[in-house]
């Protein structure tokens, strides 16, 4: 991002320069680009400063880093759980704070648990924990 924001600044001063400035959508393009820059740099500034390592929970108990296996009769599946950020369901990585995620922390190996979707409620064992 901050090898980007040398080049939309370039980009806006030079949509300057073609005078009026409210039928220029070069201007505006050039200026909407530099504020998505700016603002991902603020976000990033703030995720690193307030950053924390967390402390692993072990494979005996569910927690941030954990990959866990998940079975019924139907089907079985398997997670990491990653923080917020770096959350993305279609990988296999879930954040705590996800409905899945609320109801296997902590929990460990042979505990039962229900999550509730807006399909239903469904009912898993934990399988393995890694």
């Amino acid at each position: 991002m901050k090898a980007q924001r040398p080049a939309a600044v370039a980009d806006l001063k030079k949509a300057r320069e073609m005078g009026d400035l409210k039928e220029n959508g070069y201007y505006q393009a050039s200026r909407q680009k530099l504020n998505t820059i700016d603002a991902s740099l603020t976000r990033m500034a703030y995720h690193i400063k307030y950053a924390s390592i967390i402390e692993e929970t072990g494979l005996e108990f569910v927690g941030m880093g954990s990959t866990v296996t998940l079975a019924n009769k139907e089907r079985e599946m398997t997670y990491q759980f990653v923080g917020d950020l770096e959350a993305n369901p279609s990988e296999g990585k879930l954040s705590l704070l996800s409905p899945i995620g609320r109801a296997v922390e902590g929990k460990k190996v042979g505990d039962e648990i229900e999550i509730n979707t807006p399909s239903g409620v469904f009912v898993y064992i934990i399988k393995k924990i890694i």
